[in-house]
């Protein structure tokens, strides 16, 4: 099985950005490949065994679906694992430089979109998870708290 890489690089403390990205909260916020998505409900029990579900729907009420996962490792700050029920694995490296980090997500590739697509998909997830953090924490690396 074929895996994917896409990356992202955000001028934040990495607490900061695991918080976003675990937070049932903010995901609700920034979980979308573009704008005219949303998700609409996230419950995350974030521990080896615990199992995530994000519902996403487009916004004009015409589709929508359940993303989900059980996490198969958990090292706080710097990696989250993942299984979808498919099988397909996803890992997030979380990597600390200086005052910022960059998040690396490696995942299975699937059989039914052309691998483009399904990195473009992703990626642009991650996009919009770095432009909220941004956004809402503004540059938490130099010693301001929130």
């Amino acid at each position: 099985m074929e895996q994917i890489k896409i990356q992202t690089h955000i001028a934040a403390r990495v607490e900061t950005i695991w918080n976003a990205y675990t937070s049932a909260e903010d995901i609700m916020e920034w979980n979308r490949a573009s704008e005219d998505w949303h998700c609409t409900d996230a419950i995350n029990d974030l521990r080896v065994g615990g199992k995530f579900k994000n519902r996403m729907e487009a916004k004009d009420g015409s589709v929508g679906f359940d993303f989900t996962g059980t996490y198969t490792a958990l090292e706080p700050f710097k990696k989250i694992a993942y299984v979808m029920p498919d099988g397909r694995q996803v890992t997030i490296n979380f990597n600390t430089k200086k005052s910022a980090t960059d998040i690396e997500v490696i995942f299975d590739a699937e059989s039914e979109n052309p691998i483009e697509v399904q990195r473009h998909g992703w990626q642009a997830i991650l996009d919009n998870f770095k432009a909220y953090v941004e956004k809402t924490y503004g540059n938490t690396s130099y010693g301001q708290t929130h």
